[in-house]
């Protein structure tokens, strides 16, 4: 049996390339120089091997400790993990605006006639679905003129859907259905809201996004989008989510963390 052969049995590639760990792999090398380091005190070159062959190892498999990913799901905190960028994308809550409170105040949403929910008024949902009507057939150009690009496209991406500018990648959404119904909403919102524009992106996405938890006709296909829960995993990290997604071609508007 040649190197090579060798070689290509070890090899995990569900978790190394571009499937690597970052957490794992710093978690594992850890491992590898404090074992190399024991052993190197008693006996240097079984130090050094040891740290080779471990090295080796973690290359090649994408960790040393046997049940790695489970054990960094398990134990290391959020904050690691979004630290190496491996949290789940979800939105981001944030203090710097009261998304009901802002949704209620600029005539976006009503209390419904029992008082226990929530609801677009008929004037707003009208503008809503206008609006996604039009933008639908030119996403890319919608796009721009929300986020200021000068070249702006649409690309779906390894399951998201992104807004490029000039090719680079600006910002990204859970599908074609959520991108559509945040372009949507944009104008109307411009609209009722003269301080809009001067908005941060981040207020601007944060407001958006709550919106979605309101569209009750896909953007994408027409179905009927419906609340759900669902656990949602990276390679090292489980989170429970609630989830906004329409039952008939299964886009995902809204992810939010329990």
């Amino acid at each position: 049996m040649s190197a090579e052969t060798i070689v290509d049995r070890l090899r995990q590639p569900a978790y190394t390339g571009e499937n690597r760990c970052t957490p794992c792999t710093v978690v594992n090398v850890g491992v590898a120089i404090v074992l190399a380091v024991v052993l190197g005190v008693v006996v240097p070159v079984a130090g050094v091997a040891a740290l080779v062959l471990s090295l080796s190892a973690i290359y090649l498999r994408g960790y040393l400790v046997p049940g790695t990913p489970e054990l960094t799901k398990r134990y290391l905190p959020d904050r690691v993990h979004r630290l190496f960028g491996k949290a789940p994308d979800l939105p981001d809550a944030g203090e710097a605006v009261d998304v009901e409170a802002y949704l209620l105040d600029a005539g976006v949403l009503r209390e419904t006639a029992t008082g226990d929910e929530l609801e677009p008024t008929d004037s707003f949902r009208a503008a809503w679905d206008e609006r996604i009507d039009e933008v639908r057939e030119r996403p890319a150009a919608a796009a721009g003129e929300l986020l200021g690009l000068d070249d702006p496209g649409v690309e779906e991406r390894d399951g998201a859907t992104v807004v490029t500018d000039e090719g680079i990648h600006v910002a990204d959404w859970p599908s074609r259905a959520a991108l559509l119904a945040d372009l949507g909403a944009a104008a109307p919102l411009r609209a009722r809201d003269p301080t809009w524009p001067s908005r941060s992106r981040e207020e601007r996405g944060r407001i958006l996004a709550g919106l979605r938890l309101f569209v009750e006709r896909c953007p994408a296909c027409g179905g009927t989008p419906e609340l759900g829960e669902e656990t949602v995993e990276s390679c090292c990290r489980r989170a429970e989510v609630y989830t906004h997604q329409c039952r008939d071609c299964g886009a995902r508007l809204l992810e939010i963390e329990q």
